[in-house]
């Protein structure tokens, strides 16, 4: 395990190297008391563990920013510190001065989590899932993995998880968050319960064996997932691969409309998801059209029927799903199915929203009835 020590006082870093050799089995890259010089030799060696003054915090946001997986032990002469180092996800904390024995179970811990951590790859994937409702799922194929039962502590936790999915490709400031989650707090207070909401975060992820960490730096925090798949991103990265809708690509599209379980985070209500729900549910209306249109061009009605009754299922209000349930029915010669659809679409509207149907739908349906006489 190769380390590297930073402290602003000789004496105690001279000591815990000392304490360090003796234990054996460990290559010490550098003592350092200056910060600047250190980062310099973590952006080089990328060490496996940082031995870390508590007056070091700034240094090991930047570290984190750097070099995510590194393991950071903060060395303290106050206990009050711990809540601050395990806020920054350190994975342990040894009170100064430094015992020989409490270091070395601190070593030893390490080298077990070390010793486990490369199996995380070797079991069963996990994956993030986000449509309907926030869950998580073992296995490695989205729509088809099994669902992993998860008890969340707080709701506030579960809701902070998930802001922290949506923003994963950005950090997001701390401050921030306060106003968002903890308007009522005072500063003291709402840090605390971030740093708290964090913690069951970071517990939750590991006692799932998961490799996504929460990363805090620079007055944020930031989602890593590291490889661990989200349903929405992995869905909507292969429907934008996607070539055209022929013969031979239909059964992907097909897929993708099977595995859209539901609006983002729908069942959540989180006023923040409205945006990205809404754009989600453009993409799936969107490729819900190209499908039943090539399937009516095809004269694939059994298919199209299906695929309409779902989407009502899925989006009772959508009035695409209803026009084109009319335009297959119509071609089938299923009069009275028509109608059924026209007046069905027409309730819906008048219960939820008090109008009618619009005028394009309007239109096509007073000319098929001329057609009829």
């Amino acid at each position: 395990m190769r380390i590297i020590l930073v402290d602003d006082e000789p004496l105690a870093l001279a000591y815990l190297e000392k304490l360090l050799v003796e234990i054996g089995g460990l290559t010490i890259i550098g003592s350092y008391t200056n910060p600047n010089q250190a980062i310099q030799s973590v952006i080089q060696h990328k060490p496996d563990l940082i031995f870390l003054d508590i007056n070091g915090i700034d240094f090991a946001e930047q570290v984190q920013s750097i070099l995510p997986e590194v393991h950071i032990v903060f060395i303290t002469a106050y206990d009050e510190y711990a809540v601050k180092a395990f806020e920054l996800n350190a994975i342990d904390y040894v009170m100064k001065p430094v015992q020989r024995d409490r270091l070395n179970r601190t070593i030893n811990r390490i080298t077990d989590r070390k010793t486990v951590e490369p199996l995380r790859s070797q079991t069963d994937s996990k994956i993030i899932s986000c449509f309907q409702t926030l869950h998580f799922q073992k296995g490695s194929e989205i729509g088809k993995a099994e669902p992993i039962d998860v008890n969340w502590r707080t709701a506030k936790a579960r809701e902070l998880f998930a802001y922290l999915v949506q923003h994963r490709k950005q950090p997001v400031r701390k401050d921030v968050l306060l106003e968002f989650f903890w308007p009522e707090s005072d500063v003291k207070k709402g840090y605390a319960q971030l740093y708290s909401a964090i913690y069951q975060i970071r517990k939750m992820l590991d006692s799932l064996q998961m490799n996504s960490t929460v990363v805090s730096f620079d007055k944020s925090y930031k989602l890593h997932l590291n490889g661990t798949k989200l349903d929405v991103e992995e869905w909507e990265r292969e429907l934008r691969q996607l070539p055209n809708i022929t013969e031979d690509t239909l059964p992907s599209y097909r897929r993708l409309l099977e595995t859209y379980k539901g609006d983002y985070l729908a069942e959540e209500a989180y006023l923040w998801a409205e945006n990205e729900r809404e754009r989600l549910r453009t993409l799936y209306h969107s490729t819900f059209n190209k499908v039943t249109t090539y399937y009516l061009e095809c004269g694939y009605y059994t298919d199209a029927i299906t695929l309409c009754q779902r989407v009502q299922t899925l989006h009772p209000l959508m009035e695409t799903s209803y026009f084109l349930l009319m335009q297959v029915y119509a071609k089938m010669g299923d009069n009275h199915s028509v109608k059924s659809q026209y007046e069905k679409l027409n309730h819906v509207l008048e219960a939820e929203y008090g109008i009618h149907t619009s005028d394009s739908i309007e239109n096509w349906y007073n000319e098929w009835k001329k057609q009829l006489q």
